[in-house]
């Protein structure tokens, strides 16, 4: 009898552990799993998103340039 309650004991304990870790695992894979629905999508549904980035990169750029002609002047 306390063979059987040892081993339905470990059996518990090792299935908590695999639940525990399970959900730590997802929880870090949040930036991977949108990098998947990312790349899932077709180059004419991510275009829009890619236009802005670098609509957004360009806006920096110049931002960045503007500063360093405004130094100079000084």
């Amino acid at each position: 009898m306390t063979v059987a309650l040892v081993i339905v004991l470990v059996a518990v304990v090792i299935a908590a552990v695999l639940v525990i870790a399970s959900r730590y695992r997802q929880s870090r894979d949040g930036v991977d799993s949108f990098r998947r629905q990312i790349d899932a999508l077709s180059p004419e549904a991510r275009r829009p998103v890619v236009d802005q980035v670098q609509s957004a990169a360009g806006a920096n750029d110049d931002d960045e340039t503007d500063e360093e002609v405004d130094d100079d002047d000084a």
